[in-house]
Formats: structure tokens, sequence, C-alpha cells
């Protein structure tokens, strides 16, 4: 049995038009990617968090990225949920914030975003293995109650931006179980072409990047909302897409 959710989304929601630069830089930027990542091998053993932060926002820097953060900052122990656009969201949010992440066990075997995933102590999650999520949000509960903070995507997939799915309510429940303060974040991108929809592999999405001229994430954080032992998960997941879906409402929405 797998649980996969399943969006919409596909390469005809992309824009593959805008300002882009030469071939010679899109290169200069991917060698820039593998230097920064073994840059990061080197240092993360010995500045651990600090080192995962830096790599973060090394990458955006290389591949011209500017990252725009709005609204309070999560305490330490929230549970941070957003949106699901792009792998850029993973990088974006390492950049921003000390924080784990929820990832599908796929992604600890990809050559950039696994790195720093595995490194910044990310739980995964294997949707091939139902049985397995019981455990999986006692993972995430255990490390919000020793004071980490930990991000999710609970669209369980990516959509293109302009469209979104639902926030599926399973991690919630870590957040109750912890009494750990939800952060519900909107991700934000100036250009569909960093979305990471339909038959596209991580080479794809990472050459189409490289290739824009610029581009801008912006994260807008809502108010923590703070479950109680009677707080319902679902309802608890309803609450926070609501407070996306109202960050996301102006601009492009992602």
């Amino acid at each position: 049995m797998t649980w996969q959710p399943v969006s919409d989304c596909g390469s005809d929601c992309l824009d593959t038009g805008g300002d882009l630069v030469a071939s010679g830089r899109v290169l200069l930027r991917v060698l820039s990617i593998v230097g920064v990542l073994l840059g990061g091998l080197l240092l993360v053993p010995l500045l651990r968090r600090a080192a995962v932060r830096a790599t973060a926002r090394a990458l955006l820097a290389v591949l011209g990225i500017s990252l725009v953060w709005r609204g309070p900052a999560p305490r330490p122990g929230s549970l941070l949920v957003a949106n699901h656009v792009s792998w850029l969201d993973i990088v974006a949010l390492l950049a921003i914030h000390p924080v784990a992440l929820v990832a599908k066990h796929d992604i600890r075997r990809w050559p950039a975003i696994g790195l720093l995933a595995r490194l910044s102590g990310s739980v995964f999650l294997d949707r091939t293995r139902p049985r397995l999520l019981p455990g999986t949000v006692g993972e995430v509960a255990a490390t919000l109650r020793a004071g980490r903070s930990i991000a999710v995507f609970p669209e369980g997939t990516t959509f293109c931006g302009a469209v979104r799915g639902r926030f599926r309510p399973a991690m919630f429940q870590a957040a109750v179980d912890a009494q750990a303060p939800v952060v519900p974040i909107a991700i934000r991108y100036d250009s569909t072409a960093a979305a990471f929809v339909g038959d596209d592999t991580l080479w794809d999405s990472v050459r189409r990047v490289a290739a824009l001229r610029s581009l801008t994430i912006t994260l807008v954080a809502a108010p923590a909302l703070r479950p109680t032992t009677s707080t319902n998960r679902r309802s608890l997941a309803r609450a926070a897409q609501s407070c996306v879906g109202v960050s996301s409402a102006f601009g492009l929405a992602a």
C-alpha cells in the first residue's frame, strides 16, 4: 500500500520564458552549487547547525535567489507548516531558521538537498509503508519536546504555487502531543519556473532555476497557533491551511 498525494500541476504550469542568463552562467552556477556542497561537507561536522544554515544561504546566493522573511520569528520547539512548491522550499527554510525537516524518504538520496536534509537532522517519512506513520509522528513530537523546531509540508507533494493542495492532518498530531506551537508559513515565488512538478527530475529543476536571471522567495509567517490537549488535529490542519491561504492572497500565491 502506498500513500501518495497527487498534484494536478504539470509542466504546462511552468513559466519557461522570462529573463534568462547565458548558458555559460548556468554552468558556472551549477559548478558553484557543487563547490558549496563540498564546503558544507567539511564544515558541518565542526559547526553543525550553523554550517547547515550557512550552506543553505550560500546555495541561494550562487543561484542569484533573494530570500525575504515577513512575520514573527518562530520560537524554538515550534512545528513550522508550509505549502510546498519546490526543493527550494527546503533550502529557504534551512537558511532562515534553525530547523529540522520532515521529508519523504527518497529525498535522502538527492545529491544536494538530500545532503542538507540529512545534516539538519531531518525525519524521513516512508509513504510506501503507512504503518510506520505513528512512529514518525512520535519522532516529530519528541523533537518538539526537546526544544527543536521542525518543518513539515502537509500537502504531501508539490504544487505550482498558483494552485495549492489540502493540508493533511497526521503531523499536526505531533504538535498536539508535544503541546508545541504551530507556525503557518506561506512560501511564495515570483515565478512558477521554480516549481518542482509533473515529470521534473531534480536536474531538470536545478537547471531551470539556474537559468533564471533572478528569483525571489518570500516566506510569510502567521502568528502561532497554540494547541491544547483537547485540540483536534484535523481542525488544527484546517486552521493552519487557512492562515497560509490568507498570507498567500497577495502577489503570486505559493
